[in-house]
């Protein structure tokens, strides 16, 4: 069905919202485990904290009837973690907005003047697609991304382009987690068209891409400027991350020719961002200036291309920087540049600068990839406990004056909000976190066939438990737990991974299970 250029999958919908409509009727609804009453506490908590001004789809006093039906539940020791877990929920329907074409997700709440209409921004639309993935019901990421691409007429928004994106790669890793496959294929000509255009758009000589620190969400860069036309980690490897899932879509629809031409795409833009992007003397993936020079510093955005497993084995060297003080380690999180480089932080405060600052957006970025590295390559660089620790410093950096909040970017040192206090900071779709409390630290690894992969990245011996429960994968409910003593959760000693209430696979330690 197509209405106002818009591809509406009623009947799919319909199913959906009866499942979920189902589940809710029953007495307490909640998973295998755990009950959703539980958690109740916190959203009567997060809405005390404000008077709530701006109103978009689901008010504050539907947040918890919403979350009931959408949200998977978790449990686990630590209070803090697991308080941020549900306010990164509860902050994410707040921008949850219903336009004339669809629903969409802001980034802002408040209106700003270089958005699209609807007040949209594509800055972010990546990390939304990787959080809301895990949501029950899917209309909401369905029509999300209908308004983007076609939501101007049955053409794309005006101002998709107007900054870097991997919608392609987010596209296919939602795929992954719910299994629509007629949605991705659908989707498959409009992701395939866009390429196209970034690649008029974006190309270089070279075959590498170029891009505005500012049109990468990422301005006032040491390396970069509002108007250099520089070789960027960032696109080049969205870029890739985008041509490696039309691969798999096309692979999906059965289009063989579509297929190889997009790998052959991502082929070549591995080999040269291994070639011209990476510094063999400085042991980093760092920006190629105009001049045919590398930018001669390290920047947060040297991790990105193992958000989309680019590097071959052989560039983990990179990541021994990360637990480095003197480079990104700092106490309220990683720093967006090299703390010792001598333009470290010095554009000023509180113009949006990246040249040090701390960014939940690349925050989760880095954390997403380093679980990549931790899971898919046999390294020695980095290890669990690197990736908890720094977790936890985003766990702790995600309060302001003693309560839970998210905004723009934080001082390293301090932990400061530097737009704290401004109102459109408040609740700043920005970023990923629920995602990494799923993939990374209890560890459900989205596949490509009917496996489930379990691979948690707690560290052993810091938590006697946890539960992660009311997870919808690919249709069915999963359950993880972790009960040391198998006294917690009465289901046995050890890590176990059920499907619908049934146990499929267990072990004794946290490590790796991989069952059907």
């Amino acid at each position: 069905m197509k209405r106002s250029g818009l591809y509406i999958m009623v009947p799919v919908l319909a199913i959906l919202a009866g499942c979920v409509a189902q589940r809710s009727s029953r007495g307490d609804a909640g998973g295998t485990v755990l009950k959703a009453n539980s958690f109740k506490h916190y959203v009567d908590y997060f809405n005390t904290m404000e008077e709530e001004n701006i109103v978009q789809a689901i008010p504050n006093d539907s947040a918890w009837q919403w979350m009931q039906r959408n949200i998977p539940l978790f449990e686990c020791p630590q209070a803090n973690v697991q308080e941020i877990y549900y306010y990164r929920w509860w902050t994410m329907r707040k921008h949850i907005k219903q336009t004339p074409v669809g629903y969409a997700f802001t980034e802002f709440l408040v209106n700003r003047s270089y958005a699209d209409k609807y007040n949209l921004i594509a800055c972010a639309l990546g990390h939304h697609v990787y959080e809301g993935r895990w949501l029950h019901d899917q209309q909401y990421l369905d029509q999300y991304l209908h308004v983007w691409f076609r939501g101007d007429s049955g053409k794309p928004m005006k101002k998709l382009h107007g900054f870097s994106s991997w919608a392609a790669d987010a596209v296919y890793n939602r795929y992954l987690v719910n299994g629509d496959r007629p949605y991705a294929v659908d989707m498959l000509t409009d992701l395939a068209n866009d390429y196209s255009v970034w690649e008029t758009e974006k190309r270089l000589p070279s075959g590498l891409f170029w891009q505005s620190d500012v049109k990468d969400g990422m301005e006032e860069t040491i390396s970069g400027g509002r108007r250099e036309k520089n070789a960027r980690p960032t696109i080049n490897s969205y870029m890739y991350g985008n041509a490696k899932a039309l691969s798999a879509i096309a692979t999906l629809k059965g289009d063989a020719a579509t297929a190889s031409l997009f790998q052959r795409k991502a082929d070549t833009i591995k080999r040269l961002v291994q070639q011209k992007l990476w510094d063999n003397d400085r042991h980093f993936f760092e920006v190629r200036k105009e001049a045919d020079t590398l930018a001669n510093v390290k920047e947060a955005i040297g991790f990105i291309p193992w958000y989309f497993n680019l590097p071959d084995k052989g560039y983990e060297a990179a990541w021994k920087t990360m637990n480095d003080e003197k480079t990104f380690c700092a106490p309220f999180g990683l720093t967006t540049a090299d703390r010792s480089h001598p333009a470290f932080r010095t554009h000023g405060c509180c113009k949006c600068e990246w040249d040090g600052a701390v960014w939940p957006f690349a925050t989760s970025q880095t954390l997403t990839a380093l679980a990549n590295v931790l899971n898919n390559y046999d390294q020695t660089a980095v290890t669990n406990a690197d990736w908890y620790k720094q977790l936890n410093r985003y766990v702790e950096s995600q309060y302001y004056r003693g309560r839970p909040y998210i905004g723009e970017y934080l001082d390293e040192k301090t932990g400061y909000w530097l737009k704290g206090d401004e109102e459109r900071s408040r609740y700043y779709n920005h970023s990923t976190f629920n995602d990494l409390i799923i993939t990374g630290l209890v560890g459900l690894r989205p596949r490509a066939d009917e496996k489930i992969e379990v691979h948690p990245l707690l560290p052993a011996g810091q938590w006697d438990w946890f539960c992660l429960d009311n997870v919808l994968y690919r249709g069915k409910i999963v359950t993880i737990i972790w009960d040391k003593e198998g006294s917690k959760y009465n289901r046995g000693k050890g890590l176990s991974v059920w499907v619908n209430g049934v146990k499929k696979g267990s072990a004794a330690q946290l490590e790796r299970i991989v069952v059907d």
